[in-house]
């Protein structure tokens, strides 16, 4: 989105004045003016766009939907179209891309994890690996919605500020769920997904803080220095005690 894209400064002035040049808008309409998303601002010289193209930048709406009638008020803003909203229902519209953004993610661990399920005091056995199949692709889906959907879902409701934390807490509540339609097997495993799932979950979550409107770069970079490396620590740890738990 705008947000993520200027934040990040692939949404910017220099972007703005490449498109313009590139299809030669001065020659396709008989005005200067360029109307910007609002939340597109952090990463939007309006100055230096006016210097360098001509066009004079003017800060729209935040939603596209409302365009049309802040055009027909004379390029006026009413407070509704200046105010962030982000209820459940803008977070739910995002939950699609936020899985297909995991399913990468799924498919590699669910695969590892299904041939390396096979493994046993006893040796290798395809057969074993295939009587765990649908357990692990069921557990690992539930990782994978713990961090691309409760987490975001919940996310006002979760405690804690960063979405990380917020995705640790649905990670270890999906967990709970897991556990109580037994898919997990022995103790041993148990306490591996407890470390596991609310991992996978932490770094899932933490991606969406790109889809919200009240994070900041600095603020996001700054989060991930201190989560990824305990995300790591927590899976490795849990994938240790995982394969620990094929020979026990």
């Amino acid at each position: 989105n705008v947000w993520c894209a200027a934040g990040k400064g692939t949404f910017g002035t220099d972007e703005i004045v490449d498109r313009i040049e590139s299809v030669q808008l001065e020659k396709v309409v008989n005005h200067r003016k360029l109307i910007v998303p609002q939340l597109g601002a952090p990463g939007v010289a309006a100055h230096l766009v006016r210097k360098r193209c001509g066009f004079s930048v003017i800060y729209g709406p935040i939603r596209a939907l409302d365009i049309i009638a802040f055009i027909k008020a004379g390029n006026k803003a009413t407070p509704q179209m200046r105010q962030v909203r982000f209820t459940f229902y803008d977070r739910l519209v995002l939950t699609p891309l936020e899985l297909m953004m995991t399913r990468r993610y799924v498919i590699f661990a669910a695969a590892a994890l299904f041939l390396l399920s096979g493994l046993s005091r006893q040796g290798y056995s395809t057969h074993l690996a295939a009587e765990n199949a649908i357990r692990i692709l069921l557990t690992v889906l539930a990782a994978g919605i713990a961090g691309a959907v409760v987490g975001p879902l919940r996310l006002p409701w979760l405690p804690g500020r960063s979405f990380s934390f917020k995705g640790l807490i649905a990670g270890l509540l999906v967990v709970a769920a897991v556990s109580l339609l037994k898919l997990t097997q022995g103790g041993l495993e148990t306490v591996a997904w407890v470390l596991i799932i609310p991992a996978a979950a932490s770094f899932l979550t933490m991606n969406f803080t790109g889809a919200s409107t009240y994070t900041s770069l600095s603020g996001v970079r700054k989060e991930m220095r201190i989560a990824m490396p305990l995300q790591l620590i927590g899976a490795s740890l849990g994938l240790i005690l995982w394969i620990a738990a094929r020979f026990v």
